[in-house]
C-alpha cells in the first residue's frame, strides 16, 4: 500500500484543494468525513484537519475524536481544524472583532520552526474565518501572525501537531506550497513516490484482481476521462472490455462519427449506438435542470442495460467518473460537503441492472487524469480536448430541449470552438462552449425586424474544474465570432459572453 496523507473533511469548500496540493507533490491522499475516520494503519504518514462552515463554538459543530492519532502522527489543523485543536485542549476561540476573508499578510513568521521554514515575513495568505483564536494553551508556541490575528499559526510542543488559521492550499497563499511541503515531506517523511507510472501499474493490477476474467461494458464519450479509463481497463482485461459510445442527440456537431473514428487506432472494441430519439422523448416538456439531468441519466442507464444484455455474461459497467464529479454530486465518502449538482455517472445503478460498477479514475482530478493518459502514450490531441459534460448540450440549453434547439446550438458551438482553434486560443482555454438562452430579443437584419434567440459564449481557465475564472479572450476575436454566428446560424440574432467565475457561478449553466 502507498504511503498516504489522511484528510478529515469538516465540510470546507477548500478541502478538495488540500487534496490536490498533496497530490501535486506525488503523495497519495484520501478525504474522509470527520465522523467516519478510517482505521489508522501503518501507511498513513500524517493527518490534515480541514476548514469548516461551522464555528467551533456551535453546539452542532463537528467534534472529532483525535485520540487515534493526535500526538502519535504528524497532525496539521487548517482554519477550523486549528481552532478545534486550540479550543478543545485548553485554549479559547471567540468571534473575531475583525472578520478576515480574503488576502492578508503575515507580519511574523518563525524561521526556526520546521513548518514555516522558508516562508517570509509579509507573505500573502488567504483567510476565511469569522472566529479567532484568542488564547492558546501554555504548550502551544505561536509561529505565525498577521496584523489583525496574533495566532495565525502554532506548534504544540512535544508533538508533531500544528495549527494554521490561513489556507495554504489556496493559490492566493503565495507561500502555501512551502508550508505544505514542509509538513508532508519534512514532518511526515513522505517519499513522493506516487507518480503516474505507479498509478497505472497499481490500478491495472487492482483491476485484474477485481474483475478477473469477467466482461466489462464501458461508456465512451470521446473525452479524456472515459478514454483514459478505457485504456486502463484494456491493459487489465484486454478483449473482455466492450466499449459503447452512445449518441444521445446532445453531442457537438458531427461528434458521433468523429469520436468513433478517433478510437480505431487504439485497439479498443467500440460499438456506436444511436439512442437520440429516446433521450429527446425523455426530455420532452422538462425545464428544471435537475430533472433534465436525472432524465438523461436514466436513459443512459437504460441504454446500457439493453446493450449489456447483448454481451454474454457481462458483469461490470466501467465509468470514467472522476473526483470532482463525486464531490459535486454527493458528500465525499458520505461526509459533510454540500451537494452542488448531480452527475449522470455518479451514485450507483438501479437494482434491476445486474452490473457492478468499476471506476478506475474515481479518486483523480482532471489534471491527474491527463498525466496518467500521457504516461500511457494516449494521443495528445485526445488528451488536450476540453471537458464536455456527460449530459451534453442538454444542460447548455436552458429550458426544454428540442431537436431544433440542439441543431442551432451545435452550429453556434462549432463556430466558437473552431474559431478558438484557428486563432490559436484553444489550448489557452480549459473549457469552452455555447449556451442556448430561454429568451428572444429584437434585432434588425437588413431592413427587417427580427425577434430571435440569444446565446451566451462561455470560456474558462482552470486546472481541475473545482474553481475557474473566465477567459479574457481578445475583443477582436469575440467580435468576429459573434458576427459569424449571427450571419451563419439562422435563428440567432444576439450573442453574449459570460464573465462569471466559479465560485460563485458554476462552469455549466445547469
Amino acid at each position: 500500500m502507498h504511503e498516504m496523507i489522511l484528510i478529515l473533511d469538516f465540510g470546507s469548500q477548500y478541502t478538495q484543494l488540500i487534496a490536490r496540493r498533496v497530490r501535486e507533490m506525488n503523495v497519495y491522499c484520501e478525504i474522509h468525513p470527520w465522523n467516519k475516520c478510517p482505521e489508522i494503519t501503518g501507511n498513513i504518514k500524517g493527518v490534515i484537519l480541514s476548514g469548516s462552515p461551522f464555528s467551533v463554538r456551535d453546539e452542532a459543530s463537528p467534534k472529532p475524536d483525535l485520540t487515534a492519532f493526535k500526538g502519535k502522527l504528524p497532525l496539521l489543523g487548517v482554519c477550523f481544524g486549528a481552532q478545534y485543536l486550540a479550543n478543545n485542549f485548553g485554549g479559547e476561540v471567540l468571534p473575531s472583532s475583525i472578520r478576515e476573508y480574503g488576502r492578508a499578510n503575515l507580519s511574523y513568521v518563525s524561521s526556526d520552526n520546521v513548518l514555516t521554514k522558508g516562508m517570509t515575513n509579509g507573505s500573502q495568505v488567504w483567510m476565511s474565518h469569522g472566529d479567532t483564536i484568542k488564547k492558546v494553551p501554555s504548550n502551544y508556541t505561536i509561529i505565525a501572525s498577521t496584523k489583525d490575528v496574533e495566532v495565525a499559526g502554532y506548534h504544540i510542543e512535544g508533538e508533531q501537531t500544528y495549527g494554521i488559521q490561513f489556507h495554504p492550499e489556496v493559490y492566493h497563499s503565495l507561500e502555501g506550497a512551502i508550508l505544505l511541503k514542509n509538513f508532508i515531506v519534512t514532518v511526515c517523511g513522505c517519499n513522493q513516490s506516487w507518480t503516474p507510472d505507479s498509478f497505472v501499474d497499481e490500478t491495472v493490477k487492482a483491476l485484474k484482481e477485481k474483475v478477473g476474467t469477467e466482461k466489462v461494458i464501458l461508456g465512451l464519450s470521446g473525452g479524456v476521462d472515459s478514454s483514459v479509463a478505457a485504456v486502463l481497463l484494456h491493459k487489465a482485461i484486454g478483449a473482455n472490455l466492450h466499449c459503447i459510445f452512445v449518441d444521445n442527440g446532445l453531442l457537438r456537431k458531427n461528434e458521433f462519427q468523429q469520436v468513433l473514428d478517433s478510437y480505431k487506432h487504439m485497439g479498443l472494441n467500440v460499438k456506436g449506438v444511436d439512442a437520440s430519439s429516446k433521450f429527446y422523448a425523455a426530455l420532452s416538456g422538462l425545464t428544471d435542470p435537475e430533472l433534465k439531468r436525472k432524465a438523461i441519466g436514466k436513459v443512459f442507464i437504460d441504454v446500457f442495460d439493453e446493450e449489456s444484455k447483448l454481451v454474454d455474461d457481462a458483469k461490470w459497467l466501467g465509468q470514467g467518473t472522476i473526483y470532482p464529479d463525486v464531490i459535486e454530486s454527493v458528500s465525499v465518502n458520505g461526509g459533510p460537503s454540500q451537494t452542488i449538482k448531480s452527475h449522470h455517472n455518479v451514485g450507483g445503478l438501479p437494482d434491476y441492472m445486474k452490473l457492478q460498477v468499476v471506476e478506475p479514475l474515481r479518486l483523480l482530478f482532471k489534471d491527474e487524469v491527463r498525466r496518467i493518459g500521457r504516461s500511457m502514450q494516449i494521443d495528445e490531441a485526445l488528451l488536450g480536448r476540453h471537458p464536455f459534460p456527460g449530459p451534453g448540450l442538454g444542460i447548455r440549453i436552458l429550458g426544454e430541449v428540442t431537436a431544433e434547439k440542439v441543431r442551432i446550438l451545435q452550429e453556434v458551438d462549432a463556430i466558437f470552438i473552431n474559431g478558438l482553434k484557428e486563432d490559436g486560443l484553444y489550448d489557452d482555454v480549459w473549457q469552452a462552449g455555447a449556451i442556448f438562452l430561454p429568451i428572444q430579443s429584437v434585432g434588425v437584419m437588413g431592413d427587417e425586424r427580427t425577434y430571435e434567440n440569444a446565446v451566451a459564449l462561455r470560456a474558462v481557465s482552470s486546472t481541475d474544474g473545482m474553481t475557474a475564472d473566465w477567459c479574457h479572450l481578445p475583443y477582436e476575436f469575440l467580435a468576429k465570432i459573434s458576427n459569424q454566428i449571427i450571419n451563419q446560424v439562422k435563428g440567432i440574432n444576439r450573442v453574449t459572453y459570460d464573465i462569471s467565475s466559479k465560485p460563485p457561478a458554476t462552469i455549466e449553466w445547469e
